[in-house]
């Protein structure tokens, strides 16, 4: 398998999800474009922390743990704190669709702008 495989599905991934914000109509499909494109994102920052046969970087009072072996812990640490933004983001868009529904009784986003009032 190619060395470069992950990352390839990786940014295809998140090209859907692009496409699903930039394309589609509905409300809806376009917050899971959103999840979808930072979801990619934050598979990307994992692998780019990943290293074939390391190791966490925990102190060990048993063992030798050499520097060079270690993973780097601080992409986990901020794929920690996206998925808790992206989480907020998430129920604010659908706080967002929901009020938009109450409105305009759709979540056709062409169909809003034709009701503008």
């Amino acid at each position: 398998m190619n060395a470069y495989m992950p990352y390839v599905l990786c940014t295809v991934l998140f090209c859907i999800g692009i496409y699903a914000i930039l394309s589609k109509k509905n409300i809806i499909k376009i917050i899971l474009g959103v999840v979808i494109a930072e979801y990619a994102v934050n598979l990307f920052l994992v692998l780019v922390a990943y290293k074939a046969g390391g190791r966490a970087a925990i102190f060990s009072e048993t063992e030798v743990i050499y520097p060079e072996s270690m993973v780097d812990p601080l992409p986990h640490a901020l794929v920690l704190t996206s998925i808790v933004i992206g989480l907020a983001t998430t129920a604010f868009l659908i706080a967002l669709a929901i009020r938009l529904y109450g409105k305009y009784g759709t979540f056709d986003v062409t169909r809003m702008r034709e009701l503008r009032g």
